[in-house]
């Protein structure tokens, strides 16, 4: 298979240990939060009736929260939806919602196993 036509990887488990400096507590911190975007940012980015550049803002925020815990997959679909929401296009969510929801159903027990903040 070509490189360029290679998916990138759900989870850059290499990336995400570099990030959190091979702290799991931290890993599982922040791989909580990016959870907790992606099951609130994804339906905002779907409002029709939401203004287009403001849908945009949304996947570049998604995004950066993807490029920061190592989901690549997500953040290439974000940055897909960010160019054609900014380009006045019809954004297609359908590859995003399947990469988030995959990178989503590969994350479960990670993120329910969040440390204790008490």
């Amino acid at each position: 298979m070509d490189a360029e036509k290679k998916p990138a990887p759900l989870l850059d488990r290499a990336h995400l240990d570099a990030q959190t400096f091979g702290d799991a507590d931290l890993a599982r911190e922040v791989l909580s939060l990016f959870e907790d975007q992606c099951r609130r940012l994804l339906p905002a980015l779907a409002e029709e009736g939401r203004p287009a550049e403001a849908r945009a803002d949304l996947a570049h925020t998604l995004k950066g929260a993807a490029l920061g815990v190592g989901a690549m997959r997500v953040a290439q679909a974000c940055a897909a939806v960010e160019a054609d929401l900014r380009a006045g296009r019809a954004a297609d969510l359908a590859a995003l919602r399947t990469a988030a929801a995959a990178t989503l159903d590969a994350l479960g027990p990670e993120t329910e196993r969040r440390p204790d903040r008490s």
